[in-house]
């Protein structure tokens, strides 16, 4: 009964109602645009995604979902990705929590559901009902830029174990997770935010490998899946997987038996707007059975987009009754995670949250190679610090976090150096500094993806007798570089930041292992 009522209300929807409900966009700003809250209003708009662009604070946060909501008269997916580490949209204000490879490291169900739990908490107190997480791309290419320490790993079946655990945590905090980057990110080199991928795998490949996680995820019962813009030439060799109705509805939907929302990643991304219009790509996920069309920046290509689905079903070129699954699709997914009208940023960074993302950063410690070092204590101690960079367009300057700031307040005698290899002002420093210390630690971030870096942090760590080598985001930096204690943090946030150091202190024993193959 409440199936067919469902439906009913569908079919009685305008048709640019239908197509509204699969549209997410996003907008620059703290306040959203009057063109946007126009459209809500038409009820020609099903979703929003936010960005660190959005966020000033929770209760600024609180009050800008509440205006979305109270603008449109139907309900509304609020998204953002959020998935913990290097890609988090909330950071000032909210729990920061470790990323998903320091997850993948403690190698805990129960952890990774817990601080998903609290992640989604979080979410929900500020109106947001979707989060574009958790990541089910397995780490296979060391040198994709995009993945990294976004992935769990590189074991297929311990990254579906994780995925499922956090999705379980979302949908606890009434929050819908969704699995990314489908059919798997991880064997590129290539970074979609700037051009489109290619993947040669065939499907007997990726069905014995990437596909296990999202597999798993799927018989665990998440909510959505996120397609990805990478082009599987043995599955399809037309289109990328965004617009592959092959990829999205003949494996997806059909062969995995997925039943829930797919919705795409955003076709602003450079993977994309190299090779089509807004119109093309819009109508084209569409048609390979996408349920959700992203579209996060512009209004000239959300509109044009819309304009472009609305004639497609106009001229038959997209059939109404596919639209109108979808969108029944999307309407019973609103309904399972209806968002009250009021919000509570008051739940916000709760002591039992921070104690959470804690307990998680400090399980995700690798101490790779003991050595006798540790604990750090009244020796004369020398930090060269590999300067944060943003490897991926996904990142957010944000998250650009110094070890130097957090070892100095349990370390008041710490003499450190900010190294940027394309900088060489500091290059002297750096070497006096190593003549200068008892004991060397250099803090590495993604070396193995930067020459520099490498050669830089190589030729430091051979000038002094006593290293300690700190990996801070890819462990794939232990592969060429050595020292006499190497340590992994899987992940530069604060929180894991604040339990390197402590590990290097001795307050705790690390027993983290690496979840990537070396």
């Amino acid at each position: 009964m409440q199936i067919d009522l469902q439906n009913r209300k569908v079919r009685a929807m305008k048709l640019e109602e239908k197509i509204g409900q699969m549209l997410m966009v996003g907008f620059e700003g703290l306040q959203a645009p009057a063109y946007l809250l126009e459209w809500l209003a038409r009820g020609h708009l099903g979703g929003i995604i936010l960005f660190a662009r959005n966020v000033g604070t929770p209760e600024q946060l609180a009050e800008l979902t509440h205006s979305l909501r109270q603008a449109s008269p139907y309900p509304l997916f609020i998204s953002i990705d959020q998935e913990g580490g290097a890609v988090s949209r909330l950071r000032r204000g909210f729990t920061e929590s470790p990323g998903a490879m320091a997850l993948g490291a403690a190698g805990s169900e129960a952890l990774a559901e817990e601080v998903a739990e609290m992640m989604g908490k979080e979410l929900r107190a500020v109106g947001i009902n979707w989060n574009l997480a958790p990541v089910v791309d397995m780490t296979r290419n060391i040198d994709n830029p995009s993945v990294g320490t976004r992935s769990l790993g590189s074991d297929k079946n311990l990254v579906g174990r994780l995925a499922a655990a956090q999705a379980r945590g979302f949908a606890r905090a009434g929050v819908i997770a969704s699995a990314k980057h489908f059919p798997g990110l991880g064997n590129t080199p290539v970074d979609t935010h700037e051009d489109l991928a290619i993947i040669e795998d065939t499907l007997a490949d990726l069905r014995a490998g990437d596909l296990v996680p999202f597999q798993t995820v799927i018989n665990s019962g998440i909510a959505s899946v996120m397609i990805t813009h990478v082009k599987f030439p043995e599955l399809d060799p037309q289109y990328p997987a965004t617009l592959s109705r092959r990829i999205i509805t003949g494996l997806l939907r059909e062969e995995m038996a997925f039943e829930g929302v797919i919705c795409t990643d955003c076709l602003e991304m450079s993977a994309i707007t190299k090779y089509y219009s807004a119109a093309e790509s819009g109508v084209r996920a569409a048609q390979a059975g996408a349920d959700v069309i992203l579209f996060s920046h512009t209004e000239k290509r959300q509109k044009e987009a819309f304009e472009a689905l609305v004639a497609a079903v106009r001229s038959g070129e997209l059939p109404e009754a596919q639209v109108e699954a979808a969108v029944q699709r999307v309407t019973a997914l609103k309904e399972t995670y209806a968002v009250e009208v009021t919000t509570n940023p008051a739940l916000i960074r709760q002591p039992a949250h921070l104690a959470v993302g804690q307990k998680a950063a400090r399980a995700s410690i690798v101490l790779h190679k003991a050595g006798s070092l540790l604990p750090l204590g009244d020796s004369k101690v020398g930090l060269i610090e590999f300067s944060p960079n943003l490897v991926s367009q996904a990142m957010d300057a944000t998250g650009l976090n110094l070890l130097s700031d957090v070892l100095r307040r349990k370390l008041p005698t710490l003499q450190s150096v900010i190294l940027d290899p394309q900088n060489p002002d500091n290059l002297e420093r750096a070497h006096q500094l190593v003549r200068e210390c008892d004991i060397l630690v250099v803090a590495t971030r993604n070396a193995h993806l930067l020459p520099a870096q490498q050669q830089a942090a190589k030729q430091l760590l051979g000038e002094h007798p006593k290293t300690v080598l700190l990996c801070l985001r890819n462990p794939y930096d232990i592969q060429q570089l050595s020292a006499s204690t190497v340590m992994c943090s899987c992940g530069d946030s604060t929180p894991s930041l604040e339990a390197i150091v402590d590990a290097l202190l001795g307050e705790f024993m690390p027993t983290g292992k690496l979840p990537v193959a070396l």
